[in-house]
């Protein structure tokens, strides 16, 4: 790994002491919704992401991201509130369900209480808490994802309601639902497309902090690309139909979506495509997917030119994440309530302050390591109680934590050391054991291979460990405890 003299002064001035304020670099945080690690154009994807080919290009890219999961079906919230607060999964499922919200506390407030100008807008997802609260300045906020509808089922349906609007059709002959046409609201609502809006405010925001002494925090927070996935036709027109690969882990039928809870009629992302999967409806999906992204990557251009065009480009640290991935159509799944590299892991991009250009780490880390690292690189005390670790380190050469640990409400769990990685359904004393580094698309299971069996102990110790390292409610009951 090549790490720049340039970095390694910076981690050395750092290590000495905080950075004086005036030497306090600028952060542009970038975010987007349901975006796989693997959707940019710079690493091998199908998706054609120039701008954000710019941030891998120019940046470290993290090719080993992960969000650690959720407490219920919107994988968002719990991502958001990790990232924002610092707290681990369990802990940050303890703070969402606690109406108390210190501003100071967030990673925004650590910014403001430390002299930055902050700024917000796009999704916010946090509960209990609005970023007019948590920010000085705020554009257009929305909430976790439109709603939209279909005219020729005679009027408007929220999103929660099967079958409506978005729901993907088994063949060609059944698909009316047209995501470029402004009619069926959602993306479109309002007039200009969400993503477009969103851009308008980032490149605002930074005009006006150019005019600023004070050094900026800004977050830029795309709904895009969640479902409803719609976008300009010359978007979708960017992806023929007969062109988009099938996943070569597709799947017709999930077969332990019963004991994940993702089997029909259990969880919305599920419901939005047809049982079992078609060819034509996942294809239909990914279309709609790349182009939701690709149109997003214009409205990020716009705003790193802004950035570039406002002459503080040299003097800004900027960062790019999603909350989580999404199947799309792998392992006969469509949404992220599961555990599966898909939708675990986000893109994460770091760009600035040192760091080196062009490289990839493949080190697995936490997506919400960002907030430590922010920190730290603004030269701001890291609060003894933000449970993530700052990337630094990753990036000379050292390893944050031994096992990364994943689960989804008391359905599944899962555990990565090293390139081998164990998810198991507990309810079905089901384990699925995979070596990521010869089958990175989690299609041979090993867990019943003899060749096997020690591995599979030292990662269902080392699932022990971390529940209750991080106080897995799960520990201790008694059909989880028989099984492993």
């Amino acid at each position: 790994m090549r790490v720049t003299t340039l970095f390694l002064a910076f981690i050395s001035l750092l290590s000495a002491g905080s950075l004086p304020p005036t030497e306090r670099p600028n952060i542009l945080f970038i975010f987007s919704d349901d975006q796989s690690w693997d959707t940019l154009g710079a690493i091998g994807g199908e998706v054609k992401t120039p701008n954000l080919d710019r941030l891998v290009q120019s940046g470290v890219f993290f090719q080993n991201a992960y969000n650690s999961g959720a407490w219920q079906g919107a994988v968002c919230m719990a991502s958001r509130t990790m990232l924002m607060t610092g707290r681990q999964l369990w802990q940050a499922h303890r703070f969402h369900q606690t109406k108390e919200r210190d501003p100071a506390a967030f990673w925004s407030g650590l910014f403001r209480e430390a002299g930055y100008r902050t700024y917000f807008a796009g999704k916010w997802h946090v509960s209990n808490c609005k970023p007019s609260s948590i920010y000085d300045v705020t554009g257009v906020v929305r909430p976790g994802m439109p709603n939209y509808f279909d005219p020729a089922l005679g009027g408007r349906y929220k999103w929660n309601e099967r079958g409506a609007g978005y729901f993907r059709p088994t063949s060609e002959a059944d698909d009316s639902w047209d995501p470029s046409d402004p009619i069926y609201g959602g993306f479109w609502e309002g007039g200009r497309h969400w993503s477009e809006v969103t851009g308008d405010d980032g490149v605002a925001f930074i005009e006006s902090a150019a005019g600023s002494e004070e050094p900026f925090f800004m977050q830029i927070a795309f709904n895009a690309p969640h479902d409803p996935r719609q976008s300009p036709r010359s978007f979708l027109d960017q992806y023929p139909l007969d062109e988009v690969a099938l996943p070569e882990n597709f799947l017709a039928e999930q077969p332990h979506a019963i004991a994940m809870e993702v089997a029909e009629g259990m969880t919305r992302d599920e419901d939005l495509g047809p049982f079992p999967r078609t060819p034509y409806s996942v294809r239909k999906n990914r279309q709609e997917y790349f182009a939701l992204i690709t149109h997003m990557d214009v409205q990020i251009g716009r705003i790193l030119d802004a950035l570039e065009a406002s002459g503080l480009m040299e003097q800004t640290i900027i960062v790019y994440t999603s909350d989580h991935g999404l199947a799309c159509g792998q392992h006969g799944l469509m949404g992220k309530q599961n555990l599966y590299e898909h939708s675990m892991k986000p893109p994460l991009i770091l760009c600035g302050g040192g760091l080196p250009a062009g490289e990839q780490i493949d080190t697995p880390v936490y997506m919400q390591d960002l907030m430590p690292t922010t920190l730290e690189m603004a030269g701001i005390p890291i609060p003894e109680d933000v449970a993530f670790k700052s990337l630094l380190p990753v990036v000379a050469g050292e390893i944050s934590y031994p096992a990364i640990y994943g689960a989804y409400k008391d359905k599944q769990r899962m555990i990565r050391v090293g390139k081998m990685k164990l998810i198991v359904y507990p309810q079905s004393a089901t384990r699925l054991l995979f070596d990521l580094e010869e089958d990175p698309r989690e299609m041979k299971n090993l867990a019943e291979d003899p060749a096997y069996q020690s591995v599979l102990v030292q990662l269902e110790e080392a699932l022990t460990r971390e529940q209750q390292m991080l106080g897995d409610p799960l520990l201790g009951h008694t059909f989880l405890k028989e099984e492993l």
